[in-house]
């Protein structure tokens, strides 16, 4: 018998100066009295930023301990793991974020250390009007014409951008320039990897007159200049109702439930990722239940085989797991 159960975690938190308060007014996360709550790891094993389990017999494992010592239980066919590949969080852009870029995994595997490349995707939670998403490049733009805008400081010329609305789903795969803008909280589900490069911080300056480092070769080098302006992604209707699939990758796959009828999910031999966006959800599995409130994550192993996904009134949540 499986002794694994599905695992929530403490939220590791992360401030910096983009950050609000609305991982706490919005989803009701335990953020402290600081301004600056930028974003809320629910699920991470990435090197010394680790998720611990909140409650149960395995009260106080790291996500790495988990994945080390119930590998099988929980991966099921996807089975080993070197680490757990997917990590996902809560941003609140207070502010509007650094033009980033990020490796693929090939790219990743040079660096020193070697990383995961970084696909990710993001869901709209809140959108303040006016509020901006740049996804990729503007076409047309080539390296030559994106580093000389950078070196005149007016890269952001070269960006696609749009306002979006709450609910849009952005598929930002690896080698895409992109950057949050101001006024947006976002969930977003990624590979676990921390790797970024800094293109463009809008020239912005500190109370000295610094600007943060930019990494303007690597930027150059991972970007696909390919890749072209982003939209957000047209959901695609699965076998349940009121469930669609936002994302479907090599990487991942991310899918959308809004319901008030019990939701009967056979786990496939896989682990799921479940966040709950709004309402709440009781979990219910073969030896218990685990009430998940609005913006609670939880991890589900493969070993549980199947589960329900109760909604109180009606709630929508995230569902996420890898392919095949």
């Amino acid at each position: 018998m499986s002794t694994l159960y599905p695992l929530c975690f403490q939220p590791l938190f992360k401030e910096y100066l983009w950050g609000g308060r609305r991982l706490g007014t919005l989803l009701d996360k335990p953020i402290g009295d600081g301004p600056t709550f930028a974003e809320s790891w629910e699920a991470v094993d990435h090197g010394e930023n680790q998720s611990v389990v909140a409650d149960g017999p395995l009260a106080g494992k790291t996500l790495h301990d988990i994945v080390s010592e119930h590998g099988q239980e929980l991966f099921g066919k996807h089975h080993p793991q070197p680490v757990f590949p997917l990590l996902f969080k809560f941003l609140d852009a207070k502010k509007t974020l650094s033009v980033q870029v990020h490796p693929n995994d090939e790219q990743g595997a040079k660096l020193d250390p070697p990383d995961l490349g970084k696909t990710e995707a993001w869901v709209v939670l809140a959108a303040e009007p006016g509020s901006q998403i740049y996804a990729g490049l503007k076409p047309g733009v080539t390296r030559e014409s994106l580093a000389a805008a950078v070196e005149a400081g007016t890269s952001d010329q070269c960006l696609h951008a749009f306002e979006p609305t709450v609910g849009d789903c952005v598929f930002i795969k690896a080698g895409t320039v992109h950057a949050l803008g101001e006024g947006l909280v976002i969930a977003e589900i990624q590979q676990a990897s921390n790797t970024t490069f800094r293109l463009f911080d809008w020239n912005r300056v500190d109370k000295d007159g610094n600007s943060r480092p930019l990494h303007i070769e690597q930027s150059l080098d991972v970007t696909d200049f390919a890749r072209g302006p982003v939209a957000p992604q047209s959901p695609q209707p699965t076998g349940d109702e009121g469930v669609e699939r936002l994302v479907e990758c090599d990487k991942f796959v991310l899918e959308r439930a809004t319901r008030s009828e019990t939701l009967k999910l056979d786990l496939g031999d896989r682990f799921h990722l479940i966040a709950v966006l709004d309402g709440t959800v009781t979990l219910a599995f073969a030896s218990g239940f685990v009430e998940l409130p609005k913006g609670q994550t939880v991890l589900v192993p493969a070993a549980c085989g199947s589960i329900e996904l109760k909604p109180i009134g009606v709630a929508t949540w995230l569902d996420m797991y890898l392919p095949g």
